[in-house]
């Protein structure tokens, strides 16, 4: 009743006292959902080895989560839309808490992978509602900052995981990375429903179920399409057929979009150049960041014979200067605009890539990987900056989830792609022929950061469009 007064009685333009406060609570939830993706990259060694899993299983681990967080975001982004931000916020963190168990007590893959899939399912819906309140409590300089301060939890989370799953699994072991979320997310869930200022309801109708099976379906296929082509190559028959099944998927689900009493996505935020230029910069930013810590905590532990805490102590410096990178870059982003700072930043990761490459050893790939999260870290307030540059409030819920969307089907497509491209040496425990793997698949991303600094040039708006 508290949150309802307090909603009611201000001025109906002024800002909402707990907005900050809101902020805080939020983006510690956020945090732990990015946390999430790439906390288990230092513990996928040692998950492998005491739970007897494949490349294949050890992969769909990391892609498991971020294939279900993406593919049901925009069902996330509708329900937070239809049924009030708050509620679906409360309700995901808690399934998310309790699927975090699960995942901690398994014993083998079936119910670590349905844990996994479970956490997707809780941040699907508690992501894309979170940004959304994010959006309509902010506004101005003011929504620039927040997005500022969103945006450096997200990026510098994902970096900050791989050094908090080094501390843990060379702690009291790798099943604590799942532990760890159950005393963090009850007591958000518990501070969030006290403080948390109920917003009044986007929109009205249903939610489009089968959309979002397409979507899942979809997805689910091109990830395991990437992830079989690292045992039975890019152009095996099967390989391709997943892959022309997903696209045609797609293109189903933007039929029926069309044709929905409730669509669950409105195809018209996809005709303004901003949101796909947003979508694109997010999608290519995880794609290339999740991929790096996947390749580098196989690459420390397997082929540099570093352990777990070592490894992640070694990976602090990317936490730093991603977070660092991501709020100077919402300072700065009003002044220098959008294209410029993404064309810059994709060229300072394709940079930090190809050290990997010309130099072996472990201060070449840290270097390397360190200046690459220089850009990274600043694209991640570019695209949100971008997307959500031209959404009104009662779009918010689903333009989230667009956003949402993009950012884990990068994170799944970049496990999958740098596991299949660098497979050989990833199940190579140690030795020289371990190398020739790990160096494609930083080529590989070397050659796609600098390829989409191209296309961000042609695509991201200027300043005065």
């Amino acid at each position: 009743m508290s949150d309802t007064k307090s909603t009611t009685t201000r001025a109906p333009d002024a800002p909402h006292p707990l907005r900050w406060a809101a902020l805080g609570l939020l983006g510690l939830a956020q945090l732990m959902l990015i946390l999430d993706i790439t906390v288990v990259a230092i513990a996928l060694p040692h998950m492998g080895a005491e739970l007897d899993l494949s490349r294949a299983a050890l992969t769909w681990v990391v892609s498991g989560y971020a294939l279900t967080f993406g593919s049901l975001m925009l069902l996330g982004g509708r329900a937070a839309d239809l049924f009030g931000a708050k509620r679906v916020v409360l309700a995901g963190l808690a399934v998310f808490t309790v699927a975090s168990l699960a995942a901690g007590l398994a014993t083998g893959a079936p119910l670590l992978l349905g844990a996994r899939i479970a956490q997707g399912v809780g941040a699907a819906m508690l992501s894309p509602a979170a940004l959304s309140v994010v959006v309509r409590l902010f506004d101005g300089d003011e929504r620039n900052r927040a997005l500022g301060i969103w945006s450096a939890l997200g990026g510098g989370g994902a970096a900050l995981g791989v050094l908090l799953g080094g501390l843990i699994t060379a702690g009291p072991g790798w099943a604590w990375v799942f532990f760890v979320n159950v005393p963090v997310g009850l007591v958000v869930l518990v501070s969030l429903a006290r403080i948390l200022p109920s917003l009044p309801r986007a929109a009205t109708g249903s939610l489009d179920v089968p959309g979002a099976a397409l979507v899942a379906a979809a997805t689910g296929a091109l990830i395991y399409a990437l992830i079989r082509a690292g045992d039975h190559g890019w152009l095996d028959t099967v390989t391709v057929i997943l892959v022309a099944f997903s696209a045609a998927t797609y293109a189903a689900f933007a039929a029926w979009q069309r044709r929905a009493a409730a669509p669950l996505m409105d195809l018209r935020l996809l005709d303004r150049r901003p949101m796909v230029a947003g979508t694109f910069v997010i999608a290519v930013t995880t794609t290339l960041m999740v991929g790096a810590f996947f390749l580098g905590s196989f690459y420390l532990q397997n082929h540099q014979g570093h352990g777990a805490l070592t490894t992640g102590v070694l990976f602090l410096p990317v936490a730093l200067v991603t977070m660092a990178a991501a709020t100077a870059a919402g300072r700065v982003i009003g002044r220098l605009g959008a294209r410029l700072l993404a064309a810059v930043a994709l060229a300072v990761a394709a940079a930090g890539f190809l050290v990997p490459v010309l130099l072996a050893g472990t201060a070449a790939m840290v270097t390397g990987v360190s200046v690459a999260a220089a850009g990274l870290g600043a694209l991640f307030v570019v695209a949100a900056a971008t997307a959500l540059s031209s959404v009104a409030p009662h779009e918010a819920g689903v333009a989230s989830g667009i956003v949402s969307t993009f950012h884990e089907f990068g994170a799944s497509v970049g496990a999958a792609v740098v596991s299949s491209a660098a497979a050989a040496s990833i199940a190579v425990r140690t030795g020289a022929q371990a190398a020739p793997g790990f160096d494609d698949a930083f080529l590989l991303a070397t050659g796609v950061a600098a390829l989409s600094a191209v296309i961000a040039l042609w695509l991201i708006p200027s300043k005065n469009e």
